[in-house]
């Protein structure tokens, strides 16, 4: 029996001991993630939509008209294209540097209105061989902005680095006509001729974004954010004389324009480092 009791005795001092020294080595290990500071490259695409309630154009006199606004002249949506600069900080704040552009597919409205002159009664722009040249209008436009984020971590000790996306950003933007003749010639709209129809113009342009940031916490290649934008363009026309008879315009546009544009896009991210890092903490 004192042997039995012995044993037991030493075999409940040691559980004892594995039971009070677990708790210890399991907080020795335990893993925090950290928030990653890194540089990150991105690819984003989308769609962008102007708004023909809340655009507008004023002219010299103070008066204000929907007429000629992007939503006038162009019908939507376009799609957009671009490449992101980003620097992420641990403090999940993000410094930004954005390219994108957007595109419509032989989207100016009421074309045979605007540039009647050079149109036939049949409707067609002629070529150089006296047949239709099928031109095609195409609008485009581009802008540069840089701009602030936030992320606001959804769950912090899970995945520091992916929560609720706050943006603003501004810049420059450009947009106008482009004109394709998919036939043949059609002198009418090339070279400075075309610059009388393109409606060029050039400002400012403001975003605000909300969305969402995810992050893997290995840094592969699932890294994206979504994000629904709202922009505003304020620009003026850059070409000394316009032709736009479904607006009555010959000569110089000395109106102001202010654009609202809607964007969802979806971005995907490259970031230029290994993985975040993991503290440990003992006590």
């Amino acid at each position: 029996m004192k042997i039995r009791e012995k044993i037991f005795h030493k075999t409940l001092l040691a559980a004892f001991v594995v039971a009070m020294t677990m708790p210890l080595a399991n907080a020795q290990n335990a893993p925090k993630l950290d928030t990653l500071e890194c540089h990150i490259v991105g690819f984003n695409m989308g769609v962008k939509m102007p708004s023909e309630r809340f655009s507008f154009g004023t002219a010299v006199d103070g008066s204000t008209s929907q007429q000629a606004t992007m939503a006038s002249l162009y019908k939507g949506p376009y799609l957009d294209y671009g490449i992101n600069a980003i620097y992420k900080y641990k403090s999940n704040w993000l410094v930004t540097l954005d390219g994108n552009m957007w595109f419509g597919s032989n989207n100016l409205l009421y074309r045979r209105e605007r540039m009647g002159s050079i149109y036939t009664h049949d409707s067609i722009v002629l070529g150089s061989n006296g047949t239709d040249a099928a031109v095609t209008a195409n609008n485009r436009g581009l802008c540069l902005q840089v701009g602030v984020e936030k992320i606001f971590p959804v769950m912090p000790s899970k995945n520091p680095n992916s929560g609720i996306l706050a943006r603003l950003s501004g810049g420059y933007m450009r947009q106008q006509t482009i004109f394709m003749n998919n036939r043949e010639h059609a002198y009418q709209l090339e070279g400075d001729y075309a610059l009388l129809y393109d409606h060029q113009r050039q400002g400012a342009i403001l975003t605000e974004s909300l969305g969402y940031w995810f992050m893997s916490n290995n840094a592969n290649l699932l890294n994206l954010y979504v994000t629904f934008e709202v922009s505003q363009c304020w620009s003026w026309s850059t070409r000394d004389y316009m032709i736009d008879n479904y607006i009555g315009l010959h000569g110089k546009d000395n109106n102001r324009y202010f654009d609202l544009m809607y964007s969802i896009k979806l971005c995907w991210m490259f970031p230029l480092k290994g993985k975040a890092s993991q503290e440990y903490y003992y006590y």
